[in-house]
């Protein structure tokens, strides 16, 4: 590394003080779990820990979290001074083209006595077939799995962590104002799209981890359909929905569009939807468990007859997000049985959403951060229904 040393945290999203803490809560959660170190392959974990970020994520990289030492970060060659630059780490190794990460990751693993770690088994880039080889170049059966070790430190934000999240919030205000104004007759879903992102970029906004969510007419009655350069019509529903980011840290949201009068049906299931988003906001508060929104939503729903038309959970927790999604909804939810308690500084998405699959979509969402009085919306756009 020692070629790079100019480049050491040149690059940084925070200052090294906020990932040492990170580290040190992650060190305690492996220790607790009686393993030596563990291996952290979840780019959004190693983004967390580090700050390391990179396009080429889709080559195999690895953080050697051991309970005694630094952490070793092992990237592919080609990542090295972009590694250096992104983040305050000393132990930085790399892999050639050609050659068995598995074998290099042994390797360092060998270099510095650890003989058994535990490994995130469970994200989205350690293929099975990977992970058997990784274990047999250890000399090991398989490798215990330590998947659950951290998302659970990740799901209550810092005060940096909201910063950035409300940075983001702004950067996806601003692409959904411009997606609004251009929707009409005329236009079309690969427009929408383009307004939606160049505004939310001028803004500010750094690469999302999804692209926006831009349907209309009968496509717009299909979960996450994206734009298809289908014309606007007369009679028209809208779908959009899209994430801003800073520092790769997201908050969504969505709202929809009528060209022309609302038919009666989608004008009473936008109005239910919106009591049911009012209502799932109430309902989060400090010590309140994370079932409770999604329960008091349902309600809602159920009691004005459209249970069909939901079957979802009603939010997500938010935070660091790489593709292929923009949410923390593996690491929890808003949703009947999650009785984790809701704590300050947790952050949501909630999509209130209701549908005629096929025909329509109406909702709207709202990305929250949770003080000690309840849920703060980082929104300020009205959240009715649009109509032209």
């Amino acid at each position: 590394m020692h070629e790079f040393a100019h480049l050491r945290g040149s690059e940084a999203a925070f200052p090294e003080a906020e990932f040492a803490e990170r580290q040190a809560r992650a060190r305690q959660a492996v220790r607790e779990a009686g393993f030596e170190a563990l291996i952290v392959t979840g780019p959004e974990t190693i983004y967390w820990l580090t700050g390391r970020q990179t396009a080429g994520y889709f080559a195999f990289q690895a953080l050697v979290l051991s309970v005694e030492g630094e952490p070793v970060l092992l990237v592919r060659q080609l990542e090295m001074p972009g590694a250096v630059a992104n983040t305050w780490l000393a132990g930085i190794e790399a892999y050639q083209d050609g050659e068995d990460p598995a074998g290099a990751l042994a390797a360092v693993l060998r270099e510095r006595g650890i003989e058994r770690p535990a490994m995130e088994l469970g994200g989205w880039f350690v293929s099975p077939v990977l992970a058997a080889r990784i274990a047999a170049a250890l000399g090991q059966e398989a490798l215990p799995d330590g998947s659950s070790l951290l998302p659970s430190l990740r799901v209550v934000k810092s005060p940096a962590e909201i910063v950035a999240i409300r940075r983001a919030a702004a950067y996806a205000e601003a692409g959904m104002q411009a997606g609004l104004a251009v929707c009409r007759v005329g236009a079309d879903e690969n427009g929408v799209a383009a307004a939606m992102l160049e505004a939310a970029t001028r803004a500010g906004s750094e690469v999302m981890a999804m692209e926006p969510l831009v349907s209309s007419g009968p496509r717009s009655g299909l979960p996450h359909m994206t734009w298809r350069r289908r014309e606007l019509e007369a009679g028209d529903p809208v779908f959009l929905e899209l994430a801003g980011s800073h520092a790769r840290y997201h908050a969504a949201l969505m709202r929809s569009v009528w060209i022309g009068p609302m038919p009666s049906e989608a004008r009473r299931m936008m109005d239910c939807a919106l009591r049911a988003l009012d209502a799932a906001l109430a309902a989060i508060r400090p010590g309140a468990p994370c079932s409770a929104p999604h329960d008091a939503a349902q309600r809602v729903i159920d009691a004005a007859g459209y249970t069909s038309a939901f079957r979802k959970r009603i939010g997500y927790s938010m935070g660091v997000a790489f593709a292929p999604d923009w949410g923390e909804g593996a690491l929890l939810s808003l949703f009947s049985g999650v009785e984790r308690p809701i704590e300050a500084g947790m952050v949501f998405h909630l999509p209130a959403t209701l549908r005629r699959y096929g025909v329509w979509t109406v909702g709207a969402s709202e990305t929250v951060v949770v003080t000690p009085g309840g849920a703060e919306p980082l929104s300020s756009l009205p959240r009715d229904c649009t109509v032209l």
